[in-house]
């Protein structure tokens, strides 16, 4: 099984793990409150979303990800990138919803930007349908299937609020917390 979700696995030359981890600060990390918080439909397709889709497409470039949502970044609007393979362009994706899923559903490893070190099986639709506007405001409609779509899925439980952690089973939900759970520093004198 792949670590699918939004975090590609592969080993990285010494800058471009340092290029990571610079990166990897920006990105708000569990359990910031920003993560469970809903985004907001976008109105206005301006120079400020022009900036944040660089921001987003930049950010994931250097995390070495699959997916990365505004909301990761604590910004509540509804938008994100997804670059699946690293040979193709990335997509952006702004007021994206599922407008359907298959009934075929697929169990895999997922990780994420914000939760470093967990990868847990996550239950998600092989296929999709996605509608979306583009960060020019044209309409857009994807037919996922596979890595795309899970990306896509795990992309819009981050619009809603919604954590890999969610979405897996009890067993691992609870080894992930533990793994999440900050070490407490013991300090001699």
């Amino acid at each position: 099984m792949s670590d699918a979700g939004e975090v590609r696995d592969e080993k990285l030359d010494a800058e471009a793990e340092a290029r990571r981890r610079v990166a990897l600060a920006q990105i708000r990390q569990y359990p910031d409150p920003a993560l469970r918080m809903k985004a907001h439909d976008i109105e206005s397709f301006d120079v400020d979303l022009t900036r944040l889709v660089e921001q987003l497409e930049h950010l994931l470039g250097d995390a070495n990800g699959l997916g990365l949502a505004a909301t990761q970044l604590g910004v509540l609007r509804r938008v994100f990138v997804l670059r699946p393979d690293p040979d193709e362009e990335s997509k952006v994706l702004v007021n994206p919803r599922l407008v359907e899923g298959s009934d075929e559903r697929v169990t895999d490893d997922e990780g994420c930007l914000s939760l470093q070190g967990v990868v847990i099986p996550v239950e998600r639709h092989e296929r999709v349908t996605v509608e979306a506007q583009d960060p020019e405001g044209n309409d857009v409609r994807l037919e996922l299937e596979g890595l795309p779509a899970r990306v896509a899925q795990h992309e819009l439980d981050h619009l809603d609020g919604i954590l890999i952690l969610d979405r897996t089973t009890p067993d691992a939900r609870r080894e992930a917390l533990a793994v999440l759970r900050p070490q407490p520093v013991i300090v001699r004198s």
